[in-house]
């Protein structure tokens, strides 16, 4: 078993989500009105340069009943501030032209995040209210995200379970 450590050079602030920082890879599941059931395979990266904010980068390719990749698919990228009383601030941008800001809280190894403004470009969907959860759950990280868009309530969208990348 590999005993965790705080990542050298990681700003103080940034403790707290220390265990975040790294690249994540495994597979999730996706559904939505109009949209037929999907599987995916998924790469989560934290990164840190020893400010006090973490990058953040997503991409995700589709899948078929075989794990064998048949699209590219979703990118976003972002960044993850810290705040005083376990508060998070994040901005995530899409490649599909949508830009979010998120504030929620962490609780240990337990992140919730609300969307609190968005921004779709003139070409995009426009997404009205998002919720995404991320956790470590038996030394994964858990991702889930809600989302409402094109007139849906929020309602579950996509999630994965992620093993650490040991490199």
């Amino acid at each position: 078993m590999r005993t965790f450590s705080i990542p050298e050079g990681l700003h103080p602030e940034l403790n707290p989500l220390a265990w975040l920082v790294g690249t994540w890879r495994g597979k999730g599941q996706g559904e939505y009105p109009n949209i037929e059931n999907f599987q995916f395979a998924h790469e989560v990266t934290f990164n840190h340069d020893g400010r006090p904010f973490l990058s953040y980068f997503s991409r995700s390719w589709l899948i078929d009943d075989d794990d064998e990749i048949i699209a590219p698919a979703a990118q976003e990228t972002g960044f993850w501030r810290i705040k005083p009383n376990n508060v998070l601030e994040v901005v995530i941008s899409h490649s599909t032209g949508i830009s979010e800001g998120w504030v929620g809280r962490y609780d240990g190894p337990k992140i919730q995040l609300v969307m609190d403004q968005g921004y779709s470009s003139p070409t995009a969907k426009v997404v009205t209210a998002g919720a995404r959860l991320y956790g470590l759950v038996e030394g994964e990280l858990f991702f889930a995200y809600d989302m409402a868009a094109e007139g849906q309530t929020l309602q579950a969208h996509i999630w994965s379970t992620l093993p650490r990348v040991i490199e």
